[in-house]
């Protein structure tokens, strides 16, 4: 009995941890080139990519988490304030809702993987426990 209970434990925690989305983040990308880090989002927040222009010719680029309510839109950044007419970038922000989505294609399968991988040792490392 012992055993389940700890094989069900272990299971449980490994789904408890893959709750929280993890996305790439960069601040800024140029031509194509973005350096990236891994951010977990908060609750109510999904991966993005956003893909832009800065003055009307640079190709910008974004990435990390975001409010859903603010998924699938279009900005456009206005300086010194949002009342002026100088726009210094637009930006279309995408989103995603699989661990780190906001990449190339192919990355959330292997995310998949990761999470089943982890299952599996769980519950062998449970069996070897008991």
């Amino acid at each position: 009995m012992n055993r389940i209970i700890l094989q069900l434990f272990a299971v449980g925690f490994c789904f408890a941890i893959g709750q929280a989305l993890e996305c790439y983040k960069c601040k800024i990308g140029l031509f194509n080139v973005c350096l990236t880090t891994k951010e977990t989002c908060q609750q109510g927040e999904q991966c993005y990519s956003g893909i832009g222009k800065a003055a009307g010719v640079l190709d910008i680029s974004m990435k990390g988490c975001l409010a859903e309510a603010e998924c699938n839109k279009t900005q456009q950044v206005n300086f010194p304030s949002d009342n002026s007419n100088s726009t210094v970038y637009t930006m279309t922000k995408t989103c995603c809702s699989t661990d780190l989505c906001n990449a190339a294609p192919g990355l959330p399968v292997a995310s998949g993987v990761s999470l089943t991988i982890a299952t599996v040792t769980a519950l062998f490392v449970a069996n070897v426990l008991v």
